[in-house]
Formats: C-alpha cells, structure tokens, sequence
C-alpha cells in the first residue's frame, strides 16, 4: 500500500462489527441526538495526513472496499462487497497522533479544509462503488458516514477483536 521510500499519506483502520451506531448530531434543546447505524460489515475508520491529495482516494476505496478480510460462516474470507456487508466511514484525526514524551501530537495531520474535501470525496467514491454492485444492492447493504471535524460517540459490537490498520 505505501511506498516505503516515502511517508504515508493517509492512515485507515478497518473494524469489523455485527452492529454499529454513531450519533452524528449531539442533542440539542428542544432536539434529540442524531444516529446512524449499520449491521454487519465494517467500520472505517480514514485519518488524512500532510502531502495527501485527491488522487490517493480512488486507490484507497479500491483496495477497502477489496480486501479479503471477511469470514462467511464457511470460514472463507471475501471482501466487504462480496459478503456483502455494511459500512460505516468515521473521520479518525488520532490515528494520525505521534507521542512526544507524554503527550501525542497531530502535526502530520492534513489541514482541516483539505482533509474535509478529501473525506467527502472518499465518502463519495465509496457510495458509487457499491451502488454499482448488484450484490451489494440486492442484499441491502448501506453505508452510512460520520461528519468531518466533530466529536461523536460510537457504540459498537464486534465479533472480534478484528481490526486491521492499512497506510496509503
């Protein structure tokens, strides 16, 4: 995936869930807290760093969306589209975080701005390639996105732990 002669540009960790909920809207007075949720499939988690540009997004998608790192229930391993399953994006600053001493520090991470873009563009792509999948479309599987930029509070149960960290 990265080209060891040079940093990586963006970081992406893959979570695997029977069931995933991330509140995107905190309550507000008058309001209550907004949600979206996913069954079985993945969690991406996509953090941006310093020297990315949108030409490392379709590259990215490709490969996350077909990895073989899903078990059907004969113990072979497919991709997410091939399973099929749902998929969850959260915007994830801290993988880009380095520890200095006792403390961590981001300065590797992209500009809010461009990370905001490249994000949206990364959710974009993801959302066309499985509506382009028949599987994916007659199984029902949804992707659903977190807001750049926000705290937000994810609930989660895995049939793991299952997690696996790719660098671009």
């Amino acid at each position: 995936m990265v080209d060891c002669s040079r940093a990586p540009v963006a970081r992406v960790l893959l979570q695997q869930c029977l069931y995933a909920k991330l509140q995107v809207k905190p309550p507000e007075s008058g309001s209550v807290a907004e949600w979206v949720e996913i069954q079985r499939g993945f969690i991406i988690y996509v953090c941006f760093f310093k020297g990315a540009n949108e030409e490392i997004v379709p590259k990215m998608v490709n490969t996350l969306l077909n990895v073989k790192l899903s078990e059907t229930e004969d113990g072979k391993y497919v991709s997410i589209v091939d399973l099929p399953g749902s998929i969850l994006i959260i915007p994830q600053a801290t993988l880009g975080g380095k520890l200095k001493g006792r403390n961590m520090q981001y300065h590797s991470n992209i500009e809010k701005e461009i990370g905001m873009e490249l994000y949206s563009l990364f959710v974009t792509l993801c959302e066309k390639e499985l509506a382009t999948n028949a599987r994916c479309a007659e199984a029902g599987v949804v992707l659903r996105h977190g807001t750049y930029g926000n705290r937000q509070v994810l609930k989660v149960d895995t049939n793991g732990p299952f997690t696996h960290m790719i660098e671009f």
